[in-house]
């Protein structure tokens, strides 16, 4: 190709329209994203307890590599990523404001490194405008402290297509060595948190390679791919008689995935669900969930103002790959939690941030005050919004995990003290909090029977936990009922005893 003629993303024809992006844009902006990135660290820090307790999900990550109790069951659905992510504090240390405060600090340090993937494609202020708009989100917050999978996928995403955009096949032999290591890694973090997610989110960048034959970043998407599913598909056939057998397990898990019109179930959880499931509740007020619907109408504007500047395929990838990142949690699994689409928000940030930059700033450069007015007053409502919901949740969040706290205290104050095993209903964390093992005989954690259980009883502690007045299990009907917080527990007699230590 002759010195000064467009590059084009692939030889068949499917031109990256302007995709080698102004120099001026790669020069600068650094600061200006990592002050976002600080801010949002800072506010995980100022706006989520760092106290407070580990939650349900948290706990099973955790506890495979943790001290404070043994290793809760694994389900199918679920990868190690977030078990290696939190190593490093929770294989010493069973401080959970320690391990908030890590999470925080490195969750900002990913928002940084997976904006600057960008830099070069959109100004550094449309960057930092995706990454605050992104960082704003009360689930964004929520979740960046805690041991959970998604805002790593999110992140994860964010690399590898910015990564995948900067990559210029008609320079094969000065190819951006760097983008290409990025798209490994990003796809190789998607796969290391959730497999299933990381093959949505690159599905329409490997329908990309391949129209384009840009072999080697195909080879780059699927090697990242495998480096951070390998371990989840060879303990597919270690532990689940295979691969076909893990994912028809995972699908029975998540409520058999097929077509489940699941977008209202989304708006519900907007309003602070951590999971909803079943999702039958009422519709929150609409201040709570009308972001929701400006900001596909912002995105398609985004694509808009792309065609109209020539530069179209930095803008619609992102957007595609949002779609299919967003689909199976829309319109294939029967429950809802907000996080599950916290992918899908960050890829829409960017071209929403363009598309609010161009409502306020004309193409010369000068502002447009009347619409600069209304756009600043409807973030302010906005971030309003999100505060409230935040505050709502990290609140009756936090007291329920403090009642778990105080099930476990009481618990070994009956004499139920590791080693010890607790089944039933939410045998799972209170019996991390106890450092008791978990078990449960029937449902998505099935991992023992109730032949195993009774033999246990004579050995260690064993209790059954229940719901206020819920019928418990046939094997513990006669032992001595307590009352915890918020729970009931039948204590099997101590052995050598007529009843609890």
């Amino acid at each position: 190709m002759a010195h000064g003629t467009k590059p084009m993303l692939v030889s068949t024809g499917w031109r990256d329209d302007a995709l080698v992006a102004n120099r001026s844009w790669r020069s600068g902006g650094d600061g200006l994203l990592a002050a976002v990135a600080g801010l949002f660290s800072l506010a995980q820090l100022l706006l989520v307890r760092p106290s407070m307790g580990l939650g349900w999900d948290e706990v099973v990550y955790v506890s495979q590599v943790g001290t404070e109790a043994p290793a809760a069951f694994f389900s199918a659905p679920r990868a190690r990523g977030v078990s290696l992510l939190v190593w490093p504090i929770a294989s010493w240390s069973s401080s959970t404001t320690l391990l908030r405060i890590f999470l925080a600090i490195l969750s900002g340090l990913g928002l940084y490194l997976a904006l600057r993937a960008w830099r070069g494609l959109f100004p550094a202020r449309v960057l930092a405008g995706a990454g605050a708009f992104f960082a704003t989100l009360w689930v964004t917050l929520f979740y960046g402290p805690q041991a959970m999978p998604n805002l790593w996928v999110a992140f994860g995403a964010l690399l590898c297509v910015g990564c995948f955009l900067r990559t210029r096949a008609d320079r094969l032999r000065h190819l951006d060595r760097r983008a290409l290591w990025g798209v490994v890694a990003g796809a190789a973090l998607m796969a290391w948190m959730r497999p299933t997610d990381a093959v949505w989110v690159t599905l329409p960048l490997l329908v990309l390679a391949l129209v384009a034959r840009h072999w080697r970043l195909g080879a780059a998407l699927v090697a990242g791919l495998a480096a951070g599913g390998v371990q989840w598909v060879i303990e597919a056939y270690l532990s689940y008689g295979g691969l076909r057998e893990r994912l028809n397990e995972a699908s029975r898990i998540q409520g058999d995935l097929g077509w489940n019109f699941a977008v209202d179930d989304q708006m519900r959880s907007l309003a602070g669900s951590a999971l909803c499931r079943p999702c039958n509740g009422e519709m929150p007020h609409p201040v709570v969930y009308v972001w929701w619907f400006v900001l596909p109408l912002l995105a398609a504007y985004g694509l808009a103002v792309a065609i109209r500047g020539v530069r179209t395929t930095r803008t619609l990838v992102p957007l595609l790959c949002a779609a299919t990142a967003a689909l199976p949690y829309l319109f294939l699994i029967g429950y809802a939690a907000p996080r599950f689409l916290l992918p899908a928000y960050a890829l829409l940030a960017i071209p929403v941030a363009d598309a609010l930059l161009d409502l306020v700033i004309t193409p010369s450069g000068r502002w447009r005050p009347a619409v600069a007015a209304v756009v600043a007053l409807g973030l302010a409502g906005h971030l309003a919004v999100q505060y409230a919901v935040l505050h709502r949740t990290v609140n009756r969040t936090t007291a329920g995990r403090e009642a778990w706290a105080r099930s476990a205290a009481e618990l070994h104050r009956l004499g139920v003290r590791p080693p010890c095993l607790l089944t039933g209903h939410e045998a799972i964390p209170v019996g991390y909090y106890t450092g008791c093992s978990s078990g449960a005989t029937q449902g998505h954690n099935e991992n023992t029977t109730e032949a195993d259980i009774l033999r246990t009883a004579r050995s260690v502690p064993v209790g059954a936990l229940t719901a206020p007045g819920g019928k418990p299990p046939r094997y513990a009907r006669d032992w001595q009922l307590h009352r915890l917080d918020g729970l009931e527990v039948r204590i099997a007699p101590t052995p050598g005893a007529g009843g609890p230590r």
